[in-house]
């Protein structure tokens, strides 16, 4: 017998994962267009240099977070 819930789940993957396939070979296409351009500017170090920046920012967030996770668990831990 077929699971109609497992089967709904199972189409609702395979949906997402061919709309996000071809959003990624369209941006893929119109991405290389934008790399030649940010290069002839000499911006691509900014883009590059932003995304750093966004990405250690979110790992201090993420340090600093479970830090004060860890203060709470052994503060309820030790009561």
């Amino acid at each position: 017998m077929i699971n109609i819930a497992h089967f709904s789940l199972s189409l609702r993957s395979l949906l997402l994962i061919i709309a996000f396939s071809s959003l990624y070979f369209s941006a893929r296409a119109e991405g290389q267009v934008i790399h030649d351009f940010f290069r002839s500017q000499g911006k691509i170090y900014v883009v590059v240099a932003v995304i750093i920046v966004l990405f250690i920012g979110i790992v201090a967030y993420l340090i600093s977070l479970d830090r004060k996770l860890s203060k709470i668990e052994n503060r309820i831990k030790h009561e």
